[in-house]
């Protein structure tokens, strides 16, 4: 089992299911396929709460780009496309748009153009819906 933290932004949107992935820096040990995760928010601090526990889905080396100026930003999945471009991946990570997720990135990683690390996917169809209480899940 391996666990991740995550900032209190986060929380909601992996209860919603609309953050499925994270981006992380190369380590000595990642997630890999088909093991469990826990999703953490506050760890190391007396605050630390589990948020959610997933199915690892993929763990895919990336590469993001976030250079305006020469008009070469992107996401760099070798050998796989992405689904909805880059407005599609910020979605994913948790964000309403690429620019918002950009926004971020700049804010917590000042100076860092570029990223080489790790894309953790987690499968939320079913996920999502264990979080719920019966009543969500029957609608009432």
């Amino acid at each position: 089992m391996v666990s991740y933290s995550f900032q209190p932004c986060f929380v909601q949107p992996i209860l919603d299911g609309t953050k499925r992935q994270t981006i992380r820096a190369d380590r000595r040990r990642h997630a890999r396929p088909g093991e469990e995760l826990q999703l953490f928010t506050g760890m190391r601090t007396k605050h630390c709460k589990l948020i959610a526990q997933r199915t690892c889905k993929d763990v895919l080396p990336i590469r993001l780009v976030f250079d305006d100026a020469a008009g070469g930003e992107g996401v760099l999945l070798p050998g796989f496309g992405i689904p909805g471009g880059l407005e599609g991946f910020a979605r994913s990570d948790g964000f309403s748009s690429w620019a918002e997720m950009k926004a971020f990135w700049r804010k917590h990683h000042p100076g860092v153009d570029e990223f080489e690390g790790v894309l953790i996917t987690w499968d939320v169809a079913r996920a999502a819906l264990q979080d719920r209480g019966p009543s969500d899940r029957d609608g009432g």
